[in-house]
C-alpha cells in the first residue's frame, strides 16, 4: 500500500523582499525534502514554500492552517518583531493542538521575536528585548566581529563552515544516524551569531537535545529543543537559528542579502560527511514531526 506524502509548509514571516531572507533562500532545503523517496519509490514529502502575502494583518494561509491539509509547518522567523498576526498565532496553536508538527526557528538578538506571541514553542526562544534568557549569566555578547549585534549572538563559526554538535543523552530520534560513527548526527551548519533557545521550566514535554560551542568564547549553548507529542498535541522543535537551513549556509555560492557583512568560510563545501549529516538532520526532522520514525 502506498503511503501519501507528508505535506510540509515552509513559511517565512516576511513578504517577498529581494534583499532579505525570503523563502527562495531556503530552496536547497525545499528541493532536498521534495526529492526524498520512500522504499516504494514514492515521494516522502510534498513541500510548499512561501512568504507572507502582506506585512500586516492575518496571512491567508497561516491564519487558516488549522483547517488545511498540511501535516507540519516549518516557520522561519526572519522578521524584526511584527511577523505574526494574532490570528496567525491562534491558528498555529490550533494546528498543533490537532496534531500538526511544528518547527520554529529564528536568529540573533531580536530577529524573529514575533514567535514570542505563539506561546508553547515560542516560549523556548529567548531574545534580547522579548522573553530574555532567565539565566542572566548568558546575557553577554559572544560575537565581537559584529559588535552592533547584542546578545544572544553565539558564534558557532563562519557562514559556509560547519560546527560539531553534542547530542544530549539520550540521543533524540531526530539526531540518530545509523550510517555515522556513534550512530548520531554530529554536524550542523555554522553561523556567526546564533540565537538562544531553552526548555521552558514548566513544560515536562520539552528538553534540550543538542548543544554547540562558541568558537570565540568557548561558551556552550543550546541548538535545539524538542517538544514531545502529548495527547492530541503535535511534536515541535525550537531551533536556535534559521541559518541551519538557509541556502547560503549549505552553499555560499547561493548568495546572501547585501547586509551580510561577515566573510564566509568553505569548510562545509570540503566535507562530504558534514554535508550528508546536515541533510540527514532535515530528513529526520520532517519524519519525526510527522510522527514517523526517522531511524530507517
Amino acid at each position: 500500500m502506498t503511503t501519501a506524502p507528508i505535506r510540509i509548509l515552509l513559511q517565512t514571516t516576511i513578504p517577498l523582499v529581494e534583499d532579505d531572507w525570503h523563502i527562495q533562500r531556503f530552496s536547497l532545503l525545499r528541493d532536498h525534502l521534495a526529492g526524498l523517496r520512500g522504499e516504494d519509490g514514492t515521494p516522502l514529502f510534498h513541500v510548499t514554500a512561501r512568504d507572507r502575502e502582506t506585512a500586516t494583518g492575518p496571512d491567508p494561509v497561516i491564519s487558516t492552517i488549522d483547517r488545511s491539509d498540511f501535516d507540519q509547518l516549518w516557520l522561519f522567523a526572519v522578521d524584526t518583531g511584527e511577523g505574526l498576526d494574532e490570528a496567525d498565532c491562534a491558528a498555529i496553536g490550533r494546528f498543533r493542538a490537532r496534531g500538526g508538527g511544528l518547527l520554529v526557528t529564528r536568529d540573533h538578538m531580536d530577529l524573529g521575536s514575533s514567535v514570542c506571541s505563539l506561546g508553547g514553542v515560542g516560549r523556548a526562544h529567548f531574545f534580547h528585548s522579548h522573553n530574555p534568557d532567565p539565566d542572566e549569566s548568558r546575557h553577554v555578547i559572544d560575537d565581537s566581529e559584529t559588535s552592533y549585534i547584542l546578545w544572544p549572538n553565539y558564534h558557532s563559526g563562519a557562514n559556509g563552515d560547519y560546527q560539531e554538535i553534542e547530542p544530549v543523552a539520550p540521543p533524540h530520534p531526530v539526531l540518530r544516524d545509523p550510517d555515522a560513527p556513534g550512530g548520531v548526527i554530529r554536524y550542523l551548519p555554522a553561523h556567526p551569531h546564533e540565537g538562544a533557545v531553552g526548555a521552558p521550566a514548566d513544560d515536562p514535554t520539552a528538553r534540550v537535545i543538542a548543544t554547540g560551542v562558541s568558537r570565540e568564547s568557548g561558551r556552550r549553548f543550546n541548538l535545539a529543543v524538542a517538544f514531545e507529542p502529548s495527547g492530541s498535541i503535535g511534536p515541535a522543535i525550537a531551533q536556535s537559528t534559521f541559518h541551519h537551513f538557509a541556502d547560503y549556509n549549505w552553499d555560499t555560492t547561493s548568495g546572501c542579502p547585501g547586509f551580510v557583512s561577515e566573510a564566509p568560510g568553505n569548510r562545509l563545501a570540503q566535507s562530504p560527511d558534514a554535508q550528508r549529516s546536515i541533510r540527514r538532520y532535515a530528513r529526520n526532522l520532517a519524519l519525526w514531526l510527522a510522527g514517523r520514525s526517522p531511524s530507517a
